[in-house]
């Protein structure tokens, strides 16, 4: 009780110390002060607090996660029809995303701090029968609230990076172990933790999970669906046979300090194809303008997304030779890998532990990474393997990854092919995860059906 109690007086002086910067860069993000109440509790949209009705809670941090979470969302949908689904994120990005990519959710809220108030108000306004939480979350004054209502809680598509286990590690010698104690209290509210891999699953089991709810079930993230044609994939591949630029070159989730080699690399290549167009896609929203002047600064034309209607026949700026075409939007990136001759995946080339290389490759397209995937070790360590991926440390060698996969059009197919073959053969996760989701709601089911009749 006590290390519960000291939790929350340091979450609270620390955001107390910190709430001006998070005010400031929250509605910089999108953020109102609506999300604000809704994250202390105090108000819900009505289609969440209005109904008495159980429903099974799916909570996603942001972009990654909802992407990852839609194919299993649909399935519960699809099993428990009469069950309200109800989604909640930690972004503004992660909300608009999932209000576009799950409409069939009856609700789509913020997902509340983690203190005992507003735990509790989420929880008795979603009224859940079953939380999902995507990834490795933990929440502890959350899950502790969970487990006092009854609600069985489960991790889905579960890792823990070396470095993040590390962390614990320090923080284990830091306290003198009080920390261990803690944790292993906190991780020992949840049902049931569903893991990437068996690293991900024995790192959580030495920081204290119980063993028996550790399970590896895969990662839901290689189950994504073939890229979707959007508008703007359409209205940009039509550009580019009008405009005659090409090859296309997209560099997503890129982050701040990757926009120069990025640049730098796209020069050689202008060098040799004149007409070359590259497709810049920042990872998070508050580095679009930034982003935007980085282009500037090497002569060249920004051409953004946001000032396009698509109804207009042809942009002259993105004619133009070295324009760049700046993709600031959210949930638009995936559409532009099957236009690509040659992608980069951004996160990788400074210490940010990578991003997701699969969108790519399910469209088949060769993924170039940095040396930083720390969060996608396993993911990456088996693309290189498969000849199907290519690693690279700096904007010389991006150059030159793009100029081999350019150069060599049979090279390109075969290694797109195998970057393809190799999601393919990992899929499955979503039926193993959705097949114990199931087995906790049908098991919770009992249990309530078995309290009623003894009362």
């Amino acid at each position: 009780m006590r290390m519960y109690l000291l939790y929350s007086f340091l979450t609270a002086l620390g955001m107390l110390i910190a709430a001006p910067y998070f005010l400031v860069t929250g509605l910089r993000r999108g953020q109102t002060l609506s999300s604000l109440r809704q994250r202390f509790g105090w108000s819900y949209p009505p289609e969440l607090s209005s109904s008495a009705s159980r429903s099974i809670w799916i909570h996603a941090v942001s972009v990654g996660e909802v992407l990852a979470v839609v194919p299993l969302a649909r399935r519960l949908k699809e099993r428990f029809p009469a069950q309200r689904l109800v989604v909640s994120t930690t972004t503004a990005t992660g909300q608009r995303l999932a209000r576009e990519r799950l409409p069939f959710a009856e609700s789509v809220f913020y997902f509340p701090l983690d203190w005992r108030g507003p735990a509790r108000r989420a929880l008795r306004a979603a009224h859940p029968e079953l939380i999902v939480i995507a990834e490795t979350e933990i929440w502890p004054n959350f899950l502790r609230e969970a487990r006092r209502e009854g609600v069985p809680v489960a991790f889905v598509n579960g890792r823990l990076s070396d470095r993040s286990f590390r962390g614990f590690a320090r923080a284990h010698a830091l306290t003198l172990g009080f920390l261990r104690s803690f944790l292993r209290r906190i991780l020992a509210n949840a049902t049931i933790y569903l893991m990437q891999s068996e690293a991900d699953a024995d790192r959580l089991r030495d920081l204290g999970a119980p063993e028996e709810r550790v399970v590896v079930a895969g990662n839901l993230k290689y189950d994504l669906g073939q890229p979707h044609e959007s508008d703007l994939s359409r209205w940009l591949g039509g550009e580019l046979l009008r405009s005659q630029r090409g090859p296309l070159i997209v560099a997503g989730s890129v982050l701040e300090g990757e926009e120069p080699p990025v640049l730098e690399a796209m020069s050689v290549i202008e060098a040799q194809w004149p007409a070359a167009m590259l497709a810049l896609a920042p990872r998070k929203p508050d580095r679009f303008d930034a982003c935007a002047m980085e282009i500037q600064k090497t002569g060249r034309t920004v051409v953004r997304r946001s000032g396009l209607s698509l109804d207009e026949t042809s942009s002259p700026a993105l004619g133009e030779p070295r324009s760049v075409f700046l993709l600031d939007s959210v949930g638009e990136l995936g559409s532009l890998f099957g236009l690509a001759d040659a992608v980069f995946i951004g996160g990788s080339l400074v210490h940010g532990g990578g991003h997701n290389i699969l969108e790519p490759a399910v469209a088949g397209r060769v993924p170039i990474f940095g040396p930083s995937m720390e969060n996608f070790k396993d993911v990456a360590a088996r693309f290189l393997e498969a000849g199907a991926g290519v690693q690279v440390s700096n904007a010389e060698e991006l150059a030159a990854a793009w100029q081999l996969l350019l150069l060599d059009p049979l090279r390109r197919e075969q290694m797109g092919e195998a970057a393809r073959n190799l999601v393919e053969r990992y899929r499955g996760a979503t039926q193993r995860v959705l097949e114990y989701l199931v087995s906790l709601l049908n098991s919770h089911d009992e249990l309530a059906a078995t309290a009623r009749g003894g009362s």
